[in-house]
């Protein structure tokens, strides 16, 4: 039996379960996202340390002619060594800091008057779009895959 379990630990089957909770929305000039980690497991084990990242996937063009990019906003690292034992579950709370990135149509967007138009026509003909998203990684010491939990953000 014990044979199993390890095999089972290795692969993340019966491990922990990460799901992250953060606001649906957050405001731009904020500079921070507050939420939580919450961990369960249905085995005991020993987490490491935990990583958060807020991501931006940046698209532009149509069709074929579409480009994406990923960027890292923010990222924070805890290093928090502890055990969770099964039917535990155990929160960590974070706030991550982040700084917003802007196109060129961007910064002509936020001038107002005719370079603020100017910068929203571009904006609009080469089809730039922004999906944010906040990522956390939990690394468990007996799984080779590491859990983690992804949650989709919209920016205000």
């Amino acid at each position: 039996m014990g044979f199993f379990s390890k095999i089972k630990n290795t692969l993340g089957i019966g491990g922990v379960k990460v799901d992250l909770h953060v606001p649906g929305q957050v405001d731009k000039t904020s500079g921070t996202i507050a939420g939580k980690v919450v961990l369960t497991t249905k085995s005991e084990q020993e987490i490491v340390d935990i990583k958060i990242k807020v991501m931006e996937k940046y698209t532009t063009g149509r069709g074929e002619e579409k480009v994406s990019r990923e960027f890292e906003l923010g990222k924070i690292h805890v290093p928090d060594r502890f055990s969770i034992k099964p039917g535990e579950t155990k929160e960590v709370p974070f706030s991550v800091p982040f700084t917003m990135l802007k196109s060129e149509n961007d910064k002509f967007a936020e001038k107002g008057g005719a370079l603020g138009a100017l910068g929203k026509m571009g904006k609009f003909a080469n089809a730039e779009k922004s999906y944010f998203t906040v990522v956390a990684d939990v690394d468990v010491k007996a799984a080779a895959l590491d859990p983690s939990d992804k949650k989709a953000i919209k920016m205000v």
